[in-house]
């Protein structure tokens, strides 16, 4: 294959990720007419239409999803192996792209890799909040952050801390008005908080569980989101039930803004785990950043929202 035609591949793959031609070509550094050129000209020499382009949205064709599904997998693999030889250098540099549940990123993630931004002005740190399962390889992540049991077994994963505990909490004038659970079957009758699953859209069903014993309660309420710092607000400000993790409210429970219910029935899940493809050669940049995520901080709670509440 003629180098041109990596490079046009390279920059079909860029259009059909970011769904947009100015997003790509931001990416890639050329302007977004040299970018459309190249598409298509690759276009005419594989005699078939790529791209679907309308005034609002691109998208791959039939024919443009096998090439992505197909060929994206391959280049990428070369791509990795330049980047673990380039790596091997002892210069730090290059973009680090990482996903993550959004609260992780403000307790967590960021505490750990602002240091390493300070030490290393040529590292890059790129972060998107996710709550559904990203396929990191196919959409071009470094670094997957998520609960323990939602990592791939072909993935390397580097544990960041400890299990997590789950607690449903609610504000004091919320239970006193409501009354206090004392069963699961009696949060049907509750005001839940719920949280929408990116994934498959459905709602998520809580997972309780009281030693050996499990339930999945499948809670409604008024108020859906689609992010935890959401249901934590609602909570706090008296909308109902939320099932958030301990570390996220326990600045709010020791100041009594919100209140711990049917306790025996909290779960304890997989700590957060850092992953990466396992195939991947680690180069000397990924290390670093992994090292910096591995690296035990003091859990800060001023960094939660609505910490100053009172």
């Amino acid at each position: 294959m003629a180098r041109d035609s990596i490079s046009d591949l390279l920059a079909f793959m860029a259009v059909a990720r970011e769904r947009s031609f100015t997003r790509a070509a931001s990416k890639l550094g050329v302007s977004q007419s040299s970018l459309s050129h190249t598409i298509r000209a690759l276009e005419t020499r594989l005699g078939v239409r790529l791209l679907t382009r309308t005034t609002r949205s691109v998208a791959p064709t039939e024919a443009g999803e096998r090439l992505l599904q197909t060929v994206a997998p391959r280049l990428q693999d070369i791509e990795s192996e330049v980047a673990a030889v380039s790596g091997l250098g002892a210069k730090s540099a290059g973009t680090i792209r990482i996903t993550a549940i959004d609260h992780v990123v403000d307790t967590l993630l960021w505490p750990r890799l602002r240091p390493l931004i300070a030490e290393y002005p040529d590292l890059k740190i790129e972060i998107s909040t996710d709550y559904r399962m990203v396929d990191i390889v196919a959409e071009g992540f470094d670094i997957g952050v998520r609960w323990g049991d939602q990592v791939a077994k072909d993935m390397v994963a580097v544990r960041l801390m400890p299990d997590q505990r789950m607690l449903i909490v609610g504000a004091p004038d919320y239970l006193a008005a409501h009354g206090v659970p004392a069963t699961p079957q009696e949060l049907l009758a509750h005001n839940c908080i719920t949280l929408r699953l990116a994934s498959s859209g459905s709602l998520y069903a809580w997972e309780l569980k009281n030693g050996a014993r499990e339930l999945q309660v499948n809670v409604s309420g008024q108020a859906t989101f689609h992010s935890v710092y959401q249901m934590l607000n609602a909570a706090l400000s008296g909308c109902g039930l939320a099932f958030v993790p301990q570390d996220l409210v326990q600045p709010h429970l020791a100041a009594g803004r919100l209140q711990a219910v049917l306790q025996d029935w909290a779960p304890v899940f997989p700590g957060l785990h850092a992953y990466y493809p396992s195939r991947r050669q680690s180069t000397r940049t990924l290390a670093l950043v992994i090292e910096a995520l591995r690296t035990p901080q003091q859990f800060n709670p001023a960094h939660l929202p609505g910490a100053a509440r009172r």
